[in-house]
């Protein structure tokens, strides 16, 4: 039976879209303390549901899916702005495909702005009332208000009016770093992008008999369930290991390994695919904030979509991807080593003018990463690193990183780096690594 809190949730992803809603009114609706509705109102907008928005409340939005992140609602306009909303407040839910920055002559304006734009604008008043009756929103800048007249078509059409004190420009700014920061969300994929679902999954209940594990072994020909009791919430895991030597008739509850390792919906693949090696495990159970099972993946779902996120292009450029995109291989290239070649740009750097600790850090671990793909040998995680500092190295230098293989397992390996510039050691690292197979 699903628990207060989830009952709160799903109540509150179905109402209607545009819908203002409040602890109070969400209390006296599923009689429950205003602690609990407030505690399930936030849960709701970690998961994408609502909006809270300053001076308005929190609204009911639509829950945006992976392939759309890039796209920003009203509301989520609001809150990059720090803006206050002056009228077509039923209209926060809705997404914005572009914005027009206003700079030009009305009729030129006129030209470019359409519907589920959003006009960013200063005191134009007439520009403000053309945008709406085109179906766009409109963001002024300044601080300026807008014509009663304004704000009654704007809650008539159901599209926001914006104040913010900032300028254009750094609106403008602020909105583009927002949809960066969305696109650099979108590639980085999460346990519930690949799980597979409750509905799908097969699991045994603690008062089950072992006799029940032989025949979903036989029917699915897996050996590893997770065990769930009546409420939904994950006690144990079951494996062929632990039915060693019990009895048929023996109790689940009786055999099974308690306390098992789980993950939660959020957590990213590269952090799950690093548990499941450190731990040495295949499957984990997805659950809730309250250990509720929500689903189960696999060491094959995991490597699975390492390989698709290694073969999508980059969206977002990152800190990584700014010091990575600097590497250039010479093509000296060996069974037990190889030398590749970087730039230190003056990002890469410190106060001080030289590469920082970080970068450093970065560059070794990418030249060691490389390396073992070259070899086939699968991906890296890093189990213990060891840096050594000899010379700083100033910007603009060219240095060369390589990396040596000491020795490698199937699962294991030796790794030492070394980096030189002009010639000179400048830096050198001993890494102890476990190795991601490629299936």
């Amino acid at each position: 039976m699903a628990t207060k809190h989830e009952q709160i949730i799903k109540y509150i992803d179905s109402l209607p879209v545009g819908e203002k809603i409040s602890v109070r009114q969400i209390a006296k609706a599923m009689k429950v303390s205003e602690g609990t509705a407030y505690r399930a109102i936030k849960d709701s907008e970690n998961k994408g549901y609502v909006s809270t928005i300053e001076r308005v409340g929190t609204i009911r939005i639509e829950r945006k899916k992976k392939e759309n992140f890039e796209k920003l609602t009203f509301a989520e306009v609001v809150n990059i702005v720090e803006g206050q909303v002056l009228g077509g407040r039923r209209g926060l839910h809705k997404t914005l495909n572009k914005f027009v920055i206003g700079a030009m002559k009305l009729e030129a304006m006129m030209r470019y702005t359409g519907a589920d734009n959003l006009l960013i604008v200063g005191n134009r008043t007439a520009a403000h009332s053309y945008a709406i009756e085109a179906g766009a929103a409109v963001l002024i800048t300044g601080g300026f208000d807008t014509d009663e007249d304004v704000k009654k078509l704007a809650d008539e059409m159901e599209l926001p009016i914006i104040s913010t004190s900032y300028d254009t420009f750094t609106v403008a700014t602020m909105i583009n770093r927002a949809i960066y920061d969305q696109l650099i969300k979108k590639e980085i994929v999460v346990v519930e992008d690949i799980l597979t679902p409750l509905e799908k999954t097969i699991f045994l209940k603690p008062g089950d008999p072992v006799e029940q594990w032989y025949e979903l072994n036989v029917e699915t020909g897996h050996g590893r369930f997770p065990v769930v009791d009546q409420n939904g919430k994950v006690q144990g895991m079951i494996t062929s290991k632990d039915i060693m030597g019990a009895e048929r008739s023996a109790i689940i509850e009786k055999v099974m390994t308690r306390n098992p390792i789980t993950v939660a919906g959020k957590t990213s693949v590269a952090s799950a695919a690093q548990m499941m090696v450190w731990e040495g495990i295949e499957v984990l159970p997805v659950v809730d904030a309250h250990n509720h099972l929500e689903g189960m993946i696999s060491r094959q779902d995991v490597l699975r979509a390492l390989q698709v996120i290694q073969r999508q292009p980059q969206i977002g450029e990152k800190i990584d991807d700014i010091v990575t995109n600097q590497f250039m291989s010479s093509g000296e290239e060996s069974k037990n080593t190889s030398l590749y070649k970087c730039e230190v740009t003056p990002r890469m750097t410190n106060h001080l003018g030289t590469i920082s600790y970080g970068v450093f850090t970065t560059l070794i671990i990418e030249a060691a990463n490389r390396y073992l793909r070259m070899q086939k040998k699968g991906d890296l995680v890093v189990e213990n690193l060891t840096i050594f500092f000899i010379k700083p190295v100033q910007i603009e230098s060219v240095i060369e990183i390589v990396p040596r293989l000491l020795e490698v397992g199937r699962k294991f390996g030796k790794i030492e780096v070394e980096v030189l510039n002009e010639g000179t050691v400048v830096g050198k690292a001993l890494m102890m690594v476990q190795i991601i197979e490629r299936s």
